[in-house]
């Protein structure tokens, strides 16, 4: 049953003066505060424009993490202020809210109806400010929006930007870029899509283990490509190729800085699906596969499990910095430092020895992985295989790249798929004129 229109106007003005008083928390909580400043100052906003302070103060509350267990704003400001009940619920609405890429299906007296490109789902949303704030806006434009669920109502926190409807492809990019850094809001209030991968994964799994014989391998990341394409191939076809050449361990297990992995977003999207074989260092990748969470390509993989493996962890160069890598890395899942765990006994007292510290599993999941304790985070790697957004954004790259000419009387029907393209591309026939 929809809400009273006096109650909506009464849940819009709790809503906004919410926000208001988070950004009073922001500017006066002492812990936040001095993070705050040096936000502000990084970007360059100040109090002398006050839209500009008012933008930053809404970034940083929705946006921004504290500390190594990455706390939100709003968790902190739920815990240190004193909240009524009604408002402790729209603080954790607040906190769950949806940050995504819409486009605008139609403009409605007081919003919108928007479709969801990541999460596949449409909203009709009711905005918190007057609507003759958003002259301009019509049907079939793109925008980035963060929206939030109250009272059977969904409310339009923001609109921080705007694409033309010629601009759709960068309105799919963003939304890929946007799944590869977050996978989580694929599913993002949406059970059946969340269904659906968890159907996959379980399918693929009993795949990955007939294909390997096991749920985890171990090779360099030239070949890390390759081997999770070989894998692809058998979860098509069922034809089972030749992988053991692709198996192939470093010459020396050490944990260094990757350059590529430091992307900017301008390159992002594009670094992140070109592939580990692109970079120029050698060093190892573990494939994984997690029965619950999906399969993970997970760098220095093979150099973490050596750090318990040697007679001294100092024997693995920068170990400690290795250490720190995988706890503080948001995109590495609790499951794997489980993995990590069970598999060797030691693996809590390396960990305090060189930490000083004195933590349980369940100590230091919850210091550092607290995330993926609050909530099931798939692997990017799966949620993309079912993301219809990263599915037309891979036509577009597939697209824009030139084909090169065929030779003459070339017989397409006698190329394996797997062979290289005639044309010398350089490519796989299936990834270049067999597609």
């Amino acid at each position: 049953m929809p809400v009273k229109e006096t109650n909506v106007q009464d849940i819009i003005q709790d809503i906004n003066n919410t926000i208001k008083d988070m950004a009073m928390f922001i500017q006066s909580d002492e812990s936040v505060r001095p993070d705050f400043l040096e936000y502000i100052k990084t970007i360059g906003a100040n109090r002398k424009s006050a839209v500009n302070f008012q933008s930053a103060c809404f970034n940083y509350i929705f946006e921004r993490r504290l500390g190594e267990t990455y706390r939100t704003i709003p968790s902190i400001y739920l815990e240190r202020a004193d909240l009524k009940a009604p408002i402790k619920k729209i603080v954790k609405n607040l906190d769950k809210s949806i940050s995504s890429v819409f486009e605008l299906k139609r403009v409605l007296k007081n919003g919108f109806e928007l479709y969801n490109i990541i999460n596949e789902k449409s909203y009709n949303v009711t905005s918190l400010i007057k609507m003759t704030n958003f002259r301009g806006l019509g049907s079939g434009q793109y925008v980035v929006a963060r929206i939030m669920k109250q009272d059977d109502e969904v409310f339009l926190l923001e609109i921080s930007g705007v694409l033309p409807t010629r601009r759709r492809d960068d309105a799919y990019r963003f939304s890929v870029a946007r799944i590869i850094q977050n996978p989580e809001i694929v599913y993002q209030d949406n059970p059946k899509k969340q269904e659906e991968i968890e159907e996959d994964i379980k399918q693929v799994y009993d795949k990955f283990i007939e294909f390997f014989g096991k749920d985890e391998i171990i090779t360099i990341n030239k070949h890390a490509d390759d081997l999770i394409g070989k894998f692809n191939d058998f979860t098509e076809d069922g034809k089972k190729g030749s992988f053991k050449k692709l198996i192939e361990e470093p010459k020396e297990y050490k944990f260094f800085n990757v350059s590529e992995f430091n992307n900017s977003y301008d390159n992002f999207l594009e670094n992140s699906l070109g592939g580990f074989s692109s970079h120029k260092e050698s060093y190892d990748v573990g494939i994984i596969y997690d029965k619950e969470l999906g399969m993970y390509a997970v760098p220095f993989w093979g150099t973490f499990n050596k750090i318990f493996e040697a007679k001294n962890p100092s024997e693995v160069e920068n170990y400690d910095k290795c250490i720190r890598y995988f706890l503080t890395n948001d995109k590495f899942s609790a499951n794997l430092i489980k993995r990590a765990a069970k598999k060797h006994k030691n693996f809590l007292p390396v960990i305090n020895g060189i930490g000083k510290t004195n933590y349980t599993l369940k100590e230091l999941l919850e210091k550092f992985k607290s995330r993926y304790l609050e909530q099931k985070i798939y692997s990017s790697t799966t949620v993309l295989y079912k993301s219809k957004a990263f599915s037309s954004t891979l036509g577009l790259i597939e697209e824009e790249e030139e084909k090169l000419p065929l030779p003459e009387g070339i017989d397409l029907s006698k190329i394996g798929r797997n062979d290289p393209c005639p044309c010398g591309s350089g490519k796989k026939f299936k990834k270049c004129h067999g597609a």
